[in-house]
């Protein structure tokens, strides 16, 4: 019995130490956001880890501390990933791999992550660069999201339907997709390509004779349109053959922010690219795929799923 405590207690200290570096990584992509809204993301110059050959930025350069202070946040997410990767180590090496392995995918995509910032420093902000290491920071919150899930949920009962698995990884990688879209938009200069919203200037849908940035600002908006279909495809899906509460909270919590997403999407539009409205437009995105994602898992374990083994 004690014994029994003793790998409960360790397996709730793994998953609260795993969420809170997820929820870290989550503020440090939505201080991302600020970055670039801000113009700050050469704040340091061209050094790295250094900011313009110093430690500390001077007091009056409010782009550098910008920059100092993401660092400083990428720095604190690689500590707690230590102990994270530390307590997977410790208690799943014998147990659970999965856990395991989505914690090692975890500690190597922030590696990766931390790599990319400084080429992206270096390089002096290529948008492919600066689209590739928002990509990798996704997929770092998913890791440990994935990692989190594995370790606390126990499914009751194994279903042989593994269908609203499918569609919830579906909806999980449009996500992804999307959010790498939405930084070419803003990495190719296509951010207010249309000035209108939903459709492009004077109504057009596809609008092949406004030039090609206007074009790639409109191919955006049409795929979350596509999502935000199939998101209400599979909440659909998930009430019909679902009574679970957890699986129905994260369908429809996606559901909703996504919502609010589209929303702040517009008023980031009709409001000439307001600097507010473009970081939490990123930091909504990041929570949907967060949701998607844990979803995904969950079920996958519901039901056994090929890809989760």
């Amino acid at each position: 019995m004690i014994e029994h405590d003793t790998a409960a207690a360790r397996n709730t200290s793994f998953v609260i130490l795993s969420l809170s570096t997820a929820l870290l990584t989550l503020g440090l992509i939505v201080f991302g956001a600020v970055v670039r809204v801000t113009d700050s993301g050469l704040g340091c110059g061209t050094d790295w880890p250094l900011c313009n050959g110093t430690v500390f930025p001077p007091l009056d350069n409010i782009a550098a501390w910008i920059e100092w202070l993401h660092r400083l946040f990428a720095l604190l997410i690689g500590c707690f990933g230590l102990a994270t990767l530390a307590a997977a180590w410790r208690q799943y090496r014998h147990g659970d791999r999965r856990v395991l392995r989505m914690t090692v995918t975890a500690a190597i995509l922030f590696v990766v992550q931390s790599a990319l910032g400084a080429i992206v420093v270096f390089l002096e902000l290529p948008p492919t660069f600066v689209t590739l290491h928002l990509g990798v920071a996704m997929l770092l919150l998913g890791a440990l999201l994935g990692a989190a899930a594995l370790a606390w949920h126990r499914p009751s009962a194994i279903r042989r339907d593994g269908s609203i698995s499918g569609l919830a990884v579906v909806n999980a990688a449009l996500a992804l997709l999307i959010i790498l879209t939405g930084a070419l938009v803003r990495g190719s200069g296509a951010t207010l390509a249309c000035t209108q919203w939903p459709l492009c200037d004077g109504g057009a849908v596809l609008p092949f004779d406004q030039g090609l940035l206007a074009l790639i600002n409109m191919i955006h908006r049409l795929s979350v349109a596509a999502m935000s279909v199939a998101l209400l495809l599979l909440l659909r899906q998930v009430y019909r053959e679902r009574r679970d509460s957890l699986i129905r909270r994260l369908a429809l919590g996606a559901v909703l922010v996504q919502a609010l997403q589209v929303g702040v999407g517009a008023l980031f539009v009709l409001s000439a690219a307001g600097r507010e409205w473009g970081a939490a437009h990123v930091g909504l995105a990041a929570t949907v795929w967060g949701l998607l994602v844990t979803l995904a898992v969950i079920e996958g374990m519901n039901s056994r799923s090929a890809w989760l083994k």
